[in-house]
């Protein structure tokens, strides 16, 4: 089975929509499953240095202070009933995400899982720039990846189609929110589904196949 997932990492619904499925495979044994992480913008048009989260927050949703903090609120609870922290109060930038998605697409494929978990958690934990270059690179090391030659292969814009692909991809399915997974390039499932869902549905789909086969 593969499973494709779009995704944005400054997308909180992104980040335990994912959680939701790693927990799901933990108890998925009708056959072996294969990830592939698939790239998507939520706002393409934020300035490559960032933008001032709060302002643009503020300005996306149309909500005052108390709207906007009601509703960070609703995500770090979904996120602690998944297992996962967010910290609001650390982030001050929103990041224009393109680069960092550049880096999962060049990345070995044994370390992208720990890699997108490791850019969540820099962001809606410790608040960090995961949009800037050196941070990219400071992130890369720590998996393994030679910082000199990564900054090499990004200003040589290696990823950069794989990423523009996946986008493309989006674009002509008609997704318009993530986090958003595609099974078997076949069926789709939207949003941050709780574990029993996602593993019903795995479970659903891997039966269809052997009926078909």
């Amino acid at each position: 089975m593969i499973i494709e997932i779009f995704q944005d990492l400054v997308c909180p619904w992104c980040r335990i929509g994912k959680k939701n499925l790693m927990d799901a495979l933990e108890d998925f044994t009708a056959e072996p499953v294969e990830l592939h992480y698939r790239a998507y913008q939520l706002d393409p048009s934020t300035p490559v240095e960032g933008a001032d989260f709060a302002t643009l927050m503020r300005t996306k949703f149309r909500a005052d202070e108390s709207k906007l903090q009601a509703m960070l609120q609703q995500v770090t609870q979904a996120g602690q009933a998944s297992g996962l922290h967010f910290d609001f109060a650390q982030i001050t930038k929103m990041p224009n995400t393109l680069k960092a998605h550049q880096l999962i697409a060049i990345a070995p494929e044994e370390v992208k899982q720990q890699l997108v978990d490791d850019l969540f958690k820099a962001y809606f934990e410790d608040g960090k720039d995961i949009g800037h270059i050196d941070y990219l690179l400071e992130t890369a090391s720590l998996h393994g990846m030679d910082p000199h030659q990564t900054r090499i292969q990004l200003a040589a814009k290696q990823g950069l189609e794989q990423v523009e692909d996946d986008l493309a991809f989006a674009s002509q399915a008609g997704v318009t929110g993530v986090p958003f997974f595609v099974i078997n390039r076949k069926y789709a499932l939207t949003g941050a589904q709780p574990a029993a869902t996602f593993l019903q549905a795995l479970e659903q789909i891997s039966a269809e196949g052997t009926d078909e086969a």
